[in-house]
């Protein structure tokens, strides 16, 4: 099973949204990182968020931004394609 880490804060809305539709995906375990609980998190992402990554084994693969319309089967299905590539871009 792939695992998503994705780096959020409280308060971001947009992260909150992409949140709930990734913990509708069951093929993916998903861990939440609050970059307010750490300076070097926050220096990376505070004006980034959110971000997500997909880890396969021990490759930590960043996920582009979806559009916060984008459904949860759009993000569903360029999660798949992203971890059957084993992280390669997609040319679709």
């Amino acid at each position: 099973m792939s695992h998503l880490i994705l780096y959020s804060k409280p308060g971001c809305h947009l992260c909150e949204g992409l949140q709930e539709k990734l913990a509708t995906l069951r093929e993916f375990t998903l861990e939440v990182r609050d970059i307010t609980s750490r300076d070097d998190w926050w220096q990376a992402y505070q004006y980034e968020i959110p971000v997500l990554y997909l880890v396969i084994d021990t490759q930590v693969i960043p996920v582009p931004r979806f559009s916060p319309r984008a459904s949860t089967e759009h993000i569903q299905q360029r999660l798949q394609q992203l971890a059957n590539s084993n992280g390669s871009p997609s040319t679709n």
